[in-house]
């Protein structure tokens, strides 16, 4: 069968590679000239299947207030003019109960575990190389407060099996031994063993070239402009280079999904959350982190990433501009700084944004839809790399009529009304 995929981001070449494995003739298309170079590009490296939670949940909104009056807040609203914002933002309020909360974290817990396991195959099949460490996360708390709120989470991660350790000020400096020198800076963490680090623009470039050996045809440079249908079937994709044809179609725009699919009735609430990162050369191996380290207070995420050290965080809401904003770099350097201030060469480091594709519930939006031709993989937010191996699998088992090996059925646009 042929399959066109609509995005090479690290979900849509994911989802090219699965597919080709699966037998069937595939086509990925994109405007960039390459793989990877949105917003899989430079991302936080996490691969964090005991990290993910929804950002709705129990005390959000009286949180969210406390965010924006911080001087190195984690949360920043620009006052547009867009309709899509404030239904995104009122969605999300809906789901900031504890029982949403739970349901949205099961099914989030699911998958990315479950993407964690394929990924490992990948690596097992392929011996793809990506700086990955697989040396866990540490979710680290500056006040006994924050320690004290962790008992939803860490209930639904025994459900799961999902391994965890709750350590104190000792504990944390054992994982993350650089910690030593700042251990009057936190009281204690949350570190999940299984998760791991790597960089995703490398993983990205790299799988594209297996895919591509696999048989799989990208065609870079090209910009997709509409889908055509013919009654129940997507008939082909509009592009600058013409129309497109396949037997199947998948949809994996990370935030440009909402706008394609709007058009066919399909209405997904995604909205692009947008995140900024700095990429600074090793300075001290002995000074630096060894794995990930998730500030809590910032909601930043310090990794390491072979010679390099990443950290990435803040959720803008500003629509789809991709402007480079001096504030929220500051905030990346003082988290990085205040934890491993001798790490890093920071005065060299480079600067970045990309835009997560979000949902209100943090779930993503993976099957069919209502055109028996047409797939969706997107809505990730900034769990795409953690979940782009699971989703890719599992949007190839539904093309090619295949249960997939977990249950999808609270993961497809269906749960929108779409």
């Amino acid at each position: 069968m042929k399959v066109l995929v609509l995005g090479a981001g690290v979900v849509g070449t994911a989802s090219a590679w699965y597919l080709a494995r699966a037998g069937h003739e595939v086509t990925v298309v994109d405007r960039q000239p390459g793989a990877g170079l949105e917003t899989s590009f430079a991302n936080a490296g996490q691969v964090s299947p005991g990290y993910s939670a929804p950002w709705a949940g129990p005390g959000i909104p009286a949180k969210a207030v406390k965010w924006l009056m911080m001087r190195h807040r984690p949360l920043v609203l620009w006052p547009l003019l867009d309709a899509r914002l404030y239904d995104f933002i009122l969605r999300m309020l809906v789901n900031c109960t504890s029982p949403a909360y739970r349901l949205n974290k099961m099914r989030m817990v699911r998958l990315a575990e479950y993407s964690r396991d394929v990924l490992k195959a990948l690596r097992a099949e392929t011996g793809i190389e990506y700086d990955q460490r697989m040396r866990g996360t540490l979710q680290l708390f500056r006040t006994q407060k924050q320690l004290d709120g962790i008992g939803l989470d860490t209930k639904i991660l025994s459900e799961f099996g999902v391994p965890y350790e709750v350590l104190d000020n000792a504990g944390c400096i054992g994982a993350e031994p650089a910690l030593a020198r700042v251990r009057d800076k936190f009281v204690g963490g949350l570190r999940l063993p299984g998760d791991e680090t790597g960089d995703a623009h490398v993983f990205t470039q790299r799988l594209a070239a297996l895919a591509e050996a696999a048989g799989v045809t990208f065609r870079y440079g090209t910009a997709i402009e509409g889908i055509e249908t013919a009654g129940e079937r997507v008939a082909a994709v509009r592009t600058g280079a013409g129309n497109l044809t396949a037997d199947a179609y998948v949809v994996a725009l990370g935030s440009y999904s909402r706008a394609l699919l709007k058009p066919l009735g399909l209405r997904i609430p995604v909205y692009p959350v947008k995140g900024y990162s700095i990429t600074a050369p090793l300075r001290d191996d002995a000074a630096a982190p060894v794995s990930t380290v998730m500030d809590e207070t910032f909601k930043i995420a310090v990794t390491r990433l072979g010679e390099r050290i990443r950290v990435g965080g803040t959720a803008e809401l500003a629509g789809f501009s991709l402007r480079l904003r001096d504030p929220r770099k500051e905030t990346l350097l003082h988290s990085v700084t205040d934890l491993f201030p001798d790490g890093g060469h920071y005065d060299r480091a480079t600067f970045w944004t990309g835009l997560r594709p979000m949902t209100p519930d943090g779930t993503p939006v993976v099957g069919p839809t209502r055109y028996a031709n047409l797939f969706v993989n997107t809505g990730h937010g900034t769990l795409g790399w953690t979940m782009a191996c699971g989703s890719g699998r599992v949007v190839a088992d539904l093309v090619s009529g295949k249960a997939p090996e977990i249950d999808v059925g609270d993961l497809g646009i269906g749960r929108y009304g779409g």
